[in-house]
Formats: structure tokens, sequence, C-alpha cells
């Protein structure tokens, strides 16, 4: 059979059959499939919020973590991995073995710097772990948290470049912020597309409804093909704050921690030693005493700040139990599926415990994140009944004495280059491809960091890298398999010296020895480190400062960390306020404009809808056509139980509620009759208040309905769900009007509900000041 086809032809490039004018005289050819030879494991990592070295039973934790456990039964634990000291840059590093900065996330993906290593979207050139699995073969799963899209890029027409689906992942679903509600989630997105839910069935929860995906996922990719490995990354919300959990996980751990945080960093620390993660002469660093990272004895506290500072951490830890039960789902499939010990499962955290609670905690979660010259009066914690904490109807977070339990035995926290932001749990097994000896305790003390997970993956998998990525030469990892690390317990560890950097705050490691420098938040010292000096090998909690003692050594890793920073995109660091906060001006300038919203339209997403009130003026004018007497329901809702407020009319009265943090004002007035439309009038001061004016057009003209003096702005992460036309969609901004009324729809006489922007009142260095603040809290 003669090959007939002409030079002229096009099409027929690489076909490795043979082509005629009919399929008689013809061969038809198919490429081979894309796999490796012969099965490799299954990969789950299930990558943590928020949480501390040592939170979970297997690094010194008395909080029962059951299925975490048989992780390390089973498998190693490694007791000196290091990660970033905030999220979007951990995960960045995690998914693709890039240093942070290379992998243009030098901080978190929220703003838009304009440097190179403050991308905060993944290069071309960049190459992810789903997409290498996928390319030889595996099925990829995303579950729950991505936060590698920058604010603006999380809403419809905006780009994908940086979504799960269009890095690697088959599907996806979660939430692409850095934080969010367990029983309302402002945002959740299903590959590409908003999921348009209006309202959470009774008895959600968040977690439960990542898990319920994740298992579905793999369960329809085993009843289609029984073969195909896959790749399951589940990103928990939790333990991110607003901490809030099942009222039957919280009456586990009611009264546990009646004896404080003192108290339990002794017993993790004994625990610790006694499973061998450390050796019994190591030190246990002392409370933070520095200003703003300190935490009180806790026998100095209050009988009254006693009883709620424990039921704080009974919240946090019954987070720790859901997520548990989560990862025991997980393994119970894998156990149903007869695929458990041909699965490499990993459990791990993107950074240390946080002290965003600041120093007593919260029961308004957004308001603590206002900082900076505010109104002396600014709550930041809204005495709610002490009885909610916990509950869907608050936002609430530990004070940051519970930050360093979480973070035992080492100092600082989450956001700091010390051992408390950048030491983590880590456990991996797989039993039928790394079994553990007899005599073999699993605990690895060699250093290791997070750009070493993929390319450790990748080794035990038999997968090769692809040279290129759409075209391009794929940007060289600097991380590095430690297979055999795990596989011997004498080996040296191949990762031998880090830098680590974020908001001004420095590290370098280099064989054992540890270089550190904590940034006092003055924009003119960001260049000007304070060096201290640890002995790792002796001294993991940095308890010992040696650099006076070792001025050559000190000098050395200083120039080290200097080079390492301009090899990784590090510079420039920011010595201007706001620099870090600046975004596209086309951006600021498109979302600043005038929108007319349709009844109707699905919720806006939440960074697009506060462009048009922060800060400023605006006027919100709602357009009604033959509006009843009878008609009834919401008009316009912006935001939901933890700030935001609403236009409703009920029982004839038309009725502002103003949700302040959690602090409700309701203003009502009887709406005229014949009315044409409603309007809300903010007028912004500079001091960061509003001055609201309700009104109702008629023929006649507008005439006012009601007033509402002096409120506090809705600024940083507030309000957090976005606005709604015609209802009060998913988080609700009066819950009391909820529990009356559900979503509370607007008849058809509802037309649209226009927003305009007006001057923003706010000078630059108090919105600076409370911007950066709440983003670096958002992550």
């Amino acid at each position: 059979m003669s090959n007939e086809i002409p030079e002229y032809a096009r099409g027929y490039e690489g076909f490795g059959g043979r082509v005629g004018r009919t399929t008689s005289n013809s061969q038809p050819w198919w490429p081979e499939d894309e796999r490796v030879g012969e099965r490799p494991p299954n990969i789950v990592v299930v990558l943590i919020d928020d949480m501390g070295y040592s939170d979970i039973g297997p690094f010194g934790s008395e909080i029962p973590t059951p299925n975490i456990d048989r992780i390390a039964d089973t498998g190693y634990r490694l007791s000196n991995y290091h990660t970033t000291p905030v999220c979007s840059p951990a995960r960045a590093a995690l998914l693709t073995g890039v240093n942070p900065h290379r992998a243009g996330y030098g901080s978190v993906a929220n703003s838009d710097p304009g440097f190179p290593g403050l991308r905060l979207e993944l290069a071309d050139d960049v190459l992810t772990l789903p997409e290498i699995l996928r390319e030889s073969g595996y099925a990829t799963f995303a579950v729950g948290k991505w936060h590698l899209v920058r604010d603006a890029d999380m809403s419809p027409g905006r780009s994908r470049r940086s979504w799960p689906v269009q890095r690697g992942f088959d599907s996806y679903y979660g939430s692409l912020e850095g934080l969010n509600s367990f029983f309302h989630p402002n945002q959740l997105i299903e590959d590409n597309s908003v999921v348009d839910v209006d309202e959470y069935p009774e008895g959600y929860y968040v977690t439960d409804d990542l898990t319920d995906r994740a298992i579905s996922q793999v369960k329809a990719l085993r009843a289609h093909d029984a073969d195909k490995p896959f790749f399951l990354y589940f990103a928990h919300i939790a333990m991110h704050g607003p901490h809030q959990v099942k009222a039957d996980d919280l009456a586990r751990h009611r009264g546990r921690y009646g004896d404080g945080w003192d108290e339990v960093r002794r017993r993790r620390f004994a625990r610790q030693v006694a499973s061998g993660l450390f050796d019994p002469d190591t030190p246990i660093a002392e409370r933070n005493t520095e200003p703003g990272y300190d935490a009180p004895p806790w026998e100095t506290l209050s009988d009254e700040e006693k009883e709620r500072y424990q039921r704080y951490q009974e919240v946090y830890a019954a987070l720790v139990d859901s997520v548990d039960q989560s990862v025991g789902r997980i393994l119970d499939l894998l156990e149903d599926l007869g695929e458990l010990d041909d699965t490499i499962v990993v459990f791990t955290s993107d950074n240390g415990g946080t002290a965003e609670g600041g120093p007593v905690g919260t029961r308004s979660y957004f308001s603590q994140f206002v900082h900076g010259p505010v109104p002396p009066d600014w709550e930041r914690d809204v005495p709610h009944d002490e009885e909610l904490i916990g509950s869907a109807q608050l936002g609430v977070h530990y004070p940051r004495g519970w930050g360093q339990a979480s973070n035992t035995p080492f100092r600082f926290y989450k956001g700091q280059t010390f051992a408390g932001g950048v030491r983590v749990p880590f456990v991996v097994s797989w039993p039928g491809g790394l079994p553990r000896g007899e005599d073999d305790s699993g605990v690895r003390r060699q250093f290791s960091y997070v750009t070493d997970l993929a390319p450790t993956l990748l080794d035990l998998a038999g997968v090769p890298t692809p040279p290129t990525r759409h075209g391009l030469p794929a940007a060289e990892r600097d991380g590095v398999s430690i297979v055999d690390v795990l596989r011997d317990r004498d080996s040296a560890s191949p990762h031998t010296e880090q830098y680590a950097e974020f908001g001004g705050h420095r590290g370098f490691y280099r064989d054992g020895w540890k270089l550190l420098s904590l940034h006092d938040g003055d924009p003119a010292h960001v260049d000007q480190p304070r060096w201290e000096l640890y002995d790792m090998r002796t001294d993991p909690a940095e308890t010992d400062d040696v650099a006076a003692a070792n001025p050559e050594l000190v000098a050395e890793l200083a120039a080290a960390w200097d080079e390492a920073a301009w090899r990784n995109t590090v510079f420039p660091l920011f010595d201007r306020p706001g620099d870090a906060q600046r975004r596209r001006p086309t951006e600021t300038e498109r979302y600043g404009t005038p929108v007319r919203i349709l009844a109707g339209t699905p919720t806006l997403e939440r960074y697009r809808s506060s462009r048009l009130i922060a800060y400023r003026d605006f006027d919100v004018i709602v357009e009604l056509n033959d509006w009843g007497d009878g008609d009834e329901g919401v008009l316009v809702a912006h935001g939901d139980v933890q700030g935001g407020y609403l236009l409703a009319v009920e029982d004839g009265r038309l009725t502002f509620v103003f949700n302040s943090y959690g602090r409700i004002s309701r203003v009502s007035g009887v709406l005229p009759p014949g009315v044409r439309g409603v309007t809300l009038r903010a007028a912004a001061t500079a001091d960061v208040r509003w001055n609201f004016t309700v009104g109702a057009t008629t023929d006649a003209g507008e005439v006012v309905v009601a007033e509402l003096p002096r409120a506090f702005q809705l600024v940083g992460m507030a309000p957090w769900t976005g606005i709604s036309v015609g209802l009060d969609a998913r988080g609700p901004v009066d819950l009391d009007l909820r529990l009356r009324r559900g979503v509370f729809r607007a008849p058809p006489s509802l037309t649209a509900v226009t927003y305009l922007p007006g001057e923003v009142r706010v000078p630059e260095v108090i919105r600076e000041a409370i911007d950066a603040h709440a983003e670096d809290l958002a992550d």
C-alpha cells in the first residue's frame, strides 16, 4: 500500500499510518496512551492552612488525631521540615518545586506590586506537579483553598492563567480566596466557573463539602478506569480564621484547656521529646516577649479572660478534629478500593500557627484586621455572648498565646522567618513502596524544604519531568528529592542551604546554622537586618543567639543571603508605605466605575464589590417598577454576619441594616406610596466612618426615610460576601432577618440597582496601613 499524500497536503504531519484517497487503501494509527511503564502509586497531598508544628498527635498534641496517626504509624515524620512564612508562597513552592520568589509569589496573592518576584501568578515557563503527573497519565484532582490568584482575577471575564484547571488539574472545587467562612463561603468555584448558590443547605460545613467532593472525584474515576493513577491535592481551608466549627465537634473538646497555654506547651514538648522529635536536653523557647508578639503568662490572666481564652482553643481543637475526620474518610476510601498500600499520602501545613488574633483574641474577626490610625473607639472584639464562640454567628480567633502553643517548642508565628513561622508538621506514608523497618521510629531530622516535595513525589513515582512547558524551556527546579533520606535514616540531607524572606523578615540556613533577622516594621530599616545566629543542631528552638561569638560566620551567611536573594528574584524590598499593596492602575480605575446590576444577577465577587465602596462616598440607586403596597423583600445586600449592610422592605417599612463587624444597627421608616425608587447615600469621612441617608423617590421627589450617622467603615477584608440584588445571598447580613424570612427575595417589581462610587475621603496613609495589615493576615 503506497502513501498517496501530496506534498502540498496539510494536517497529516506526524501521522504514523498510511493515508490514501479512501480507507480501503489506508492504514489507521493511534498514538500510544500517556502511561508510565509500571503502574505508579496514587498520590494524596493534604495541605492544612496555618497549622503549627505541635497541633497533631504525631508531633505532640493532646488533640486526638487517630487518622493522621495512622499515616505516621506506617510512615515517616520529618521533624526538620521547613516552609515559607505565609501561605501563597508555600503553595507555589509546593506545587512547582521552585523557590517562592522565582515562582512569582514573594508575598500573598492579593495585590500586584509590579515587580518580577511578586507577579502573583505562575509564569508560563513554570511547570506544576499536576501538569507533570498528567503528562505521565495521572488523573489530577484539586479541592479546597487555592490562593494563587490575584484578587482582581477572581471575577468573570478576568484572566484564568493561574486558576487550578489552567495549571494542570483535571477538575477543581473550592475557594480561590486566602480564607473563608466554614458555614457560608462567600464564593465557591467548580473548575472554571462560580458555583451560583443563593443559600447553603441546613447543616452545611465546608470541610465536609470539600471531603465529599474529593471522595466523589476518586469514586468516579474508579468507576470508569480501574487502573489510572491519580493525584489528589486536598488543600483545607482550616485552620485559617475565622474559626467556626460544628456543635458536636466542639462538644468533644469542652474543658480541655483550663490549664492554659503555658502548661499545654510544656506537655506538648515533653511528648515531642519522648517520641524522638528532639533530644532530651533540647531547650524549649520561652514565651514570646517582644512587643507585638508577646503573650502573657497564663497565671496572670483574670478568671474572665481564662474562661474566654480557653473557649477559643476548644474551637481550634475541634477544627483539628474535623480535619482528622476528613483524613480518615480519605484513608477509608483508599482501603475500600484496596489501594491504601499503593498510595503515597502526605500531610503537612503551609506555615506555622498565627498571631492574627492579637493579644486577647476576637469575636469579630474582620474588625481585628483593621489596624492603623482608626478611631480610638474601634471595636476589635465585639463582646458577643461567649456561648456563640465557634458558631456560624461569629468569626473568632484565639489570642496569640495559643499561637505560640501551636508552634511548640519554637518562637514567633506565621509571617516571621523564625521557626514558629516556618517549621511545620510533615508526615508521609507509602506502605507498598516505603516500608518502615521494625526498629525505625520513622523520625527524620534532616533538613528539608517545601520545594523538595514535588521532586520527591516524582522520584518515588518514577515520573519524568518534561523539559518544556507550552514550548518554553521549563524553569529549573530549586527543590531536591529526599527519597534517600526517607529510605535511610542515616543519609545526609541533600538540601544544604535555603534563603527565606517575607515582609522584611529574613532567614538563611546552611549546614545546620541558621541566620535570622526580625524586621521591626519600620520601612526605613527593611534593608538593615539585625542578624541573629543559631546552631540548629543543638538549639532547634532558636533560644541562644551566638552571632556575637561568630562574626565571621554571620558575615559569610549574610553575604550568602544577599546572593541567594538576587538569584531568586527577592529584590526589591519594600521600603515605602503602600508599595506592597500597589495594584495595576487600569484595574483600580476599572473596578471603581459605576455599575448597574440587574435583578437576578449572580452575587458579585467580593473584591469587585469592595472597590465600589472602600474608603469613599457612594450612592446606591434602587430601581422599582410598579412596586405594590404588599411587595416586600431584600432590595440589595452586601456582606454577611461578619460585616455588611442591606436595604429591605418588610411590612410596608423600608429598613437599612448596618452590620459593623457583628454589631447590628437598624433604622427604618414607612415607605411612601407611589414609590419609584430607593436610595442609600453614604458620605465618607477622613476618620474611617460613614454617614448614611436612606431615601425614597416618588413623583414628588426624594424624601428622607432614615439616617444612620458615624458608622465605622467596612474596610480591610469586609464586606466578605459580594453584592446581591433582590435577596440576601449566602452569608446573612442580618441573621434575625434570615431566620424569619430566609434570603427574603424581592418581587419582579425590583428592576436593578446602580452603584455610583464617589470621592475617596480617607487619606492615603491610613488606607495603606489598613490594607497592608489586612492583606498579610488574609493569607
